[in-house]
Formats: C-alpha cells, sequence, structure tokens
C-alpha cells in the first residue's frame, strides 16, 4: 500500500485550517491517521504535530506531498534536498 501525507482542508469559508493525514494513493479522500493541525491565518503560523506518529509513519515509507514536506523541513523532521527511505524506486 503506498501511502501519501497530505494537508485536508477543513474550517468555515475564508477561515481555512489545515489537517495533516495520511492516506492510501488509491484512494485520496479517505483518511488513514491524522498526524496534526496547520493553521495559516494565525500570526505566526501555528503548526501542532505528533512527531513520534509522524516519524513513524515516514520510517514506513509515507511520502509528504511537496506542501507538507515544506512543514516538514521547518519543523526538522526532514533535512532539506533528502528523500524520504521509500522515494528511491
Amino acid at each position: 500500500m503506498s501511502t501519501i501525507i497530505k494537508m485536508l482542508r477543513r474550517g468555515a469559508p475564508h477561515k481555512p485550517f489545515w489537517r495533516i493525514v495520511v492516506t492510501d494513493s488509491r484512494r485520496p479522500h479517505g483518511c488513514i491517521e491524522q498526524l496534526g493541525v496547520y493553521d495559516n491565518l494565525r500570526k505566526p503560523a501555528w503548526l501542532d504535530l505528533d512527531e513520534p506518529k509522524t516519524s513513524a509513519w515516514l520510517a514506513k515509507g509515507a511520502l509528504p506531498s511537496p506542501s507538507v514536506k515544506r512543514l516538514f523541513i521547518q519543523k526538522g523532521l526532514l533535512t532539506k534536498g533528502a528523500k524520504p527511505a521509500s522515494a528511491s524506486r
């Protein structure tokens, strides 16, 4: 099963926040597990992330989307230019 870590939009119109979730690439609208919440309307932007769960999913080979990858680099979970373990396929 190929898994993706992506952001899922939630919130009211004109007041979005984003859930960071793990999904199956074959069923992109379903959610396997929620890893955190990102709110870019707060100043400064707010990121609440369950780092042990996130590290476990990255170790299992889940690939982050480009926007999530940027957040992980800012948080220190990934280094710039680094690829997750299963990205070498």
